[in-house]
């Protein structure tokens, strides 16, 4: 089920497409890195792994916080770190914007809805329920993205071609192999992963992907933004009010359910089936083993012996929380077993 890569002896030993031209330079150290994109500083948090060997190309795996977080949300997680380093991926982390001139809100990502407060689609579907949910748009986004007081993340940069321009600058200073590249995020950090994988522009970059109590707005359920499918592992929580899964196997959307937000997402039920209609699974649902405790997962997806569902809906007694002391296992055994 875990899948090393093949000793390389040397650069000329690598396979076409597999050596990237950070391969056989010097690494950058761990640490914190920034990287101009849009004419504005981006800033990311970089973990190499010990034994990492320039002469061979390693995993890389790049995961986004959430709503007014930075990248201490997973760079500083013991639980998370560990496991990618000793497995050996290279882990960058990246922050999001809207903390700083020329927009002092919450550090956020931007996906299909949030920037503009609708789905587009025939009609736009709002995003929220503007008559009770407060008015969270952002500087960047009032006068020429906003539809509505549902806006709720950063216009200043595009967050998509950032994150192109990330993996290929990543790509330029260490060895990594570009058909293992995976997205990992929490909350607004995991809408904005599907986001990377729905995206023809980001899709073809990542191999697998997994949000955590993170969903699509309701409306949009895109398939995977590139043929073939996309393995992805979602982890929800069943008593979360703020992105609920909704109940299993109901496809309708759901609404937060705390005090004062009425945002509308779409239920894990129905963006884990289509995402496994685009992977061709064609058996019924059914439970599957997690190896976590107090963790449901469920597929469409049959395995061979020993191998993973290429799409599973995990779903935790827990709220609105990463769990990443039993959720960073889980999701490097799925990213290792692709």
């Amino acid at each position: 089920m875990c899948c090393g890569l093949a000793l390389l002896g040397s650069a000329s030993a690598w396979p076409e497409g597999l050596a990237t031209p950070g391969c056989g330079r010097s690494p950058p150290a761990t640490g914190s890195y920034a990287l101009v994109h849009g004419g504005i500083r981006r800033h990311y948090r970089l973990v190499v792994p010990p034994g990492y060997d320039r002469r061979r190309p390693a995993r890389l795996v790049l995961a986004f916080h959430g709503w007014g977080g930075d990248e201490r949300e997973f760079a500083d997680d013991h639980h998370f770190v560990a496991e990618a380093s000793r497995r050996g991926y290279v882990l960058a982390v990246p922050r999001g914007l809207g903390s700083g001139l020329p927009d002092d809100n919450n550090n956020a990502w931007t996906f299909r809805g949030s920037a503009t407060g609708v789905v587009d689609g025939a009609p736009a579907q709002p995003i929220c329920d503007a008559s009770i949910t407060p008015d969270y748009r952002y500087r960047s986004c009032r006068n020429r993205v906003a539809l509505n007081t549902c806006s709720w993340t950063q216009c200043q940069d595009n967050d998509v071609a950032f994150v192109r321009d990330l993996v290929a600058h990543l790509e330029r200073q260490l060895c990594i192999d570009p058909k293992n590249v995976y997205a990992a995020g929490g909350s607004n950090g995991g809408m904005f992963t599907w986001e990377l994988g729905m995206n023809p522009a980001t899709a073809p970059l990542f191999r697998a992907i997994a949000p955590i109590i993170g969903l699509p707005h309701a409306g949009d359920e895109r398939p995977p933004g590139k043929p073939g499918g996309m393995p992805v592992l979602l982890v929800t929580g069943l008593r979360d009010p703020v992105v609920p899964p909704g109940a299993w196997d109901d496809p309708s959307p759901t609404t937060t359910s705390n005090d004062s937000d009425r945002f509308h997402y779409t239920s894990a039920t129905a963006i884990t089936r289509v995402w496994s209609a685009a992977d061709r699974c064609v058996s019924d649902e059914h439970r599957v083993d997690s190896h976590a405790a107090s963790v449901e997962c469920r597929t469409s997806c049959d395995a061979g012996q020993g191998q993973w569902p290429a799409v599973l809906d995990c779903r935790a007694a827990m709220g609105h929380d990463y769990g990443l002391r039993w959720a960073s296992k889980l999701l490097f055994d799925f990213f290792d077993a692709f």
